[in-house]
């Protein structure tokens, strides 16, 4: 398994460590699960994110290029300004969910799930043409993911510049966190406001160790994969292999808002036949009314069939309730009562409104 630079900080933080896509990463610290989910909710987590994957496209057709790739529309990107979409099969199904950075028409810097950077790599790969640049640059990165409402406080003291001039999904590039080099977003994966940070691989330590130093007025805690799951959940945010897969196209999850079909791009045809037919899934809430806990692809079911499974599931801290997305027909999307199947039994749940969980940003 590969380990990220700051393994000795998870070890040294009491982290359990267990392998994610074949690296050696915290599910949790001495904290736990839920206290680390709370502590990013009211103050700050510090997430080691190192092991996403960073690719760089360049060239003077870089963003026509992309464009045919993505279903947002890169053209009304501006510099300096972060997007998410997706990249898909040519049935509408998903490649992956991913974000891409524009530095200049001619520059993007895209980042990638790590469990689908082989993949995707080769995906760009055999589709590149004339006038593009793809180079995986996953190698030379560390990441790490300052989240929740005090993450604007603590960036503030020890960046070279003012995390409050940077807007939500905008990043800057060249300056100096900690002293080190770095590209920092106003972006996430938790559902609150935060940054992520891009420096090299080898100089991550001290950024670590100033984070978690300014934070310390704060309450901040090292937060691993466990709360991350949890909190991108209540937030409705998408995990790959879940809510979105080959099987699974963005308009079923219920993300078309990603989707620009006055575009083209691989994948469009077929996603433009099933918004004009109707979409033969949806991904829906569900509370559970009777004991027990959903677990992914548990069955689903109404009115005495299944219609379903379970996509992610699980115990909500911030709602103290347990909570399902589920897949299911299109048919049964309305129904307002539904049956988890969980461990043979029928366990009663009621319909209730994605997100779960849901921030109020200033900005």
């Amino acid at each position: 398994m590969r380990r990220t630079i700051f393994y000795e900080k998870h070890l040294a933080h009491g982290g359990k460590m267990v392998d994610f896509g074949g690296w050696e990463l915290p599910v949790q610290y001495t904290a736990g699960i839920v206290e680390e989910h709370k502590r990013v909710r009211s103050a700050a987590g510090l997430f080691d994110v190192s092991h996403m994957g960073e690719v760089r496209v360049a060239g003077p057709k870089a963003e026509a290029w992309l464009q045919n790739m993505m279903t947002n529309d890169i053209t009304a990107m501006e510099n300096g300004q972060v997007i998410y979409t997706f990249m898909c099969y040519p049935n509408g199904g998903v490649v992956d969910d991913l974000l891409v950075y524009k530095v200049s028409t001619e520059n993007y810097f895209l980042v990638i799930n790590a469990s689908n950077t082989d993949k995707d790599v080769l995906w760009f790969h055999d589709h590149v043409t004339e006038g593009v640049t793809v180079e995986n640059l996953s190698p030379q990165y560390s990441e790490l993911a300052l989240q929740g409402p005090k993450a604007e406080e603590i960036l503030k003291k020890i960046a070279n510049f003012d995390p409050a001039s940077l807007g939500f999904f905008r990043f800057v590039e060249n300056v100096k966190v900690a002293g080190v080099d770095a590209l920092v977003s106003r972006t996430g994966y938790t559902g609150e406001d935060g940054f992520e940070i891009y420096m090299p691989w080898d100089e991550g330590a001290p950024v670590w160790d100033a984070v978690m130093k300014a934070g310390e007025e704060f309450g901040i805690l090292p937060a691993g994969l466990g709360c991350r799951d949890s909190l991108r959940f209540e937030a409705g945010l998408p995990l790959y292999g879940h809510e979105l897969a080959a099987y699974i196209t963005p308009l079923e999850a219920g993300l078309g808002f990603f989707v620009k079909l006055n575009t083209e791009f691989i994948g469009r045809h077929a996603l433009a036949a099933l918004k004009e037919n109707g979409v033969p899934r949806k991904i829906v809430g569900l509370e559970m009314i009777d004991k027990g806990i959903p677990r992914e692809q548990y069955e689903v079911r109404a009115q005495g069939r299944t219609v379903g499974r379970v996509t992610t599931g699980g115990y909500s801290p911030s709602l103290d309730k347990s909570i399902a997305s589920a897949l299911v027909e299109a048919s049964a999307a309305d129904e307002e009562e539904m049956f988890i199947v969980i461990h043979g039994k029928e366990k009663k749940a009621k319909k209730i409104k994605r997100p779960f969980y849901q921030k109020h940003y200033k900005r």
